[in-house]
């Protein structure tokens, strides 16, 4: 359907070499858009890359640390002369450090809420000119469960998600008028390289988990294809200031009765 098309579209995902983002770019890519995606360091650039030829999809990778301003102003610069002017934004790029609230330095705190809050304020605020002059343009912010809930040891993490879940509204409300949207990604527990010591058979947090969610099971970077291609697309065009939870129910769910 063409509700659902994003043929030519340029999208940058943020972090995308792997994992989550490199998911949702991929999904984007085989819906015809323009992949584009930055990281750390050219070896992260290159493995990227090579992730995405392996599969069948040129993408256009930049060396670009998001926190910092004047390194995305010159890669949106770079993508425009490239590809295009962007369409899509999906702010993906996060980092978590789990650590008691009592415990954590204050400067871990500052370098968490940069990553996952200033970071997409950077982001969007670099793409929204052209958007406005074309009077279209779709922003993706992943957001968290964190966006919702507390957790032990996280405090950093909820602050930055929950912040990031109010900046997804507030650009809403700011250029909804220009035909921008701009809606969040909250994703469950997804089974990622980051997580994988969590999934053992036995683990604790795994038992949790599977305990906790409807599904019975970790999320696949792959659930959170279909909602993204959804708020990338025509089809969400009404769809404004929204956070789509992708977690098999969790947030639904009070949990199941102890044995």
């Amino acid at each position: 359907m063409t509700t659902f098309s994003i043929e030519g579209k340029v999208a940058l995902v943020t972090g995308a070499s792997y994992g989550i983002g490199f998911a949702i770019a991929s999904a984007f890519a085989k819906g015809g858009a323009i992949i584009t995606f930055n990281d750390l360091s050219q070896a992260l650039v290159d493995k990227g890359i090579a992730a995405y030829k392996a599969i069948g999809i040129t993408a256009y990778g930049y060396v670009c640390d998001v926190t910092d301003e004047p390194s995305v102003v010159a890669m949106i610069e770079q993508i425009r002369a490239d590809v295009g002017s962007i369409d899509i934004l999906v702010n993906n790029a996060g980092i978590i450090k789990r650590t008691p609230m009592h415990e954590m330095e204050a400067a871990d705190f500052r370098k968490v809420i940069d990553i996952d809050l200033t970071a997409p304020f950077i982001m969007a605020k670099a793409v929204l000119p052209d958007m406005m002059a074309k009077r279209s343009g779709k922003i993706i912010n992943i957001c968290s469960m964190m966006s919702e809930l507390g957790r032990e040891t996280v405090s950093a993490y909820a602050a930055a998600k929950g912040g990031l879940k109010m900046l997804t509204r507030n650009i809403a409300s700011e250029y909804g008028a220009y035909n921008i949207q701009c809606n969040g990604i909250g994703p469950g527990y997804i089974a990622t390289p980051q997580t994988a010591p969590l999934r053992t058979e036995g683990h604790p947090f795994n038992s949790f988990i599977i305990a906790k969610t409807p599904a019975a099971r970790w999320g696949k970077p792959e659930d959170l294809a279909g909602p993204a291609l959804f708020l990338a697309s025509p089809a969400s065009d009404f769809v404004n200031g929204h956070v789509l939870y992708v977690d098999g129910g969790i947030l639904a769910y009070i949990g199941k009765q102890p044995q």
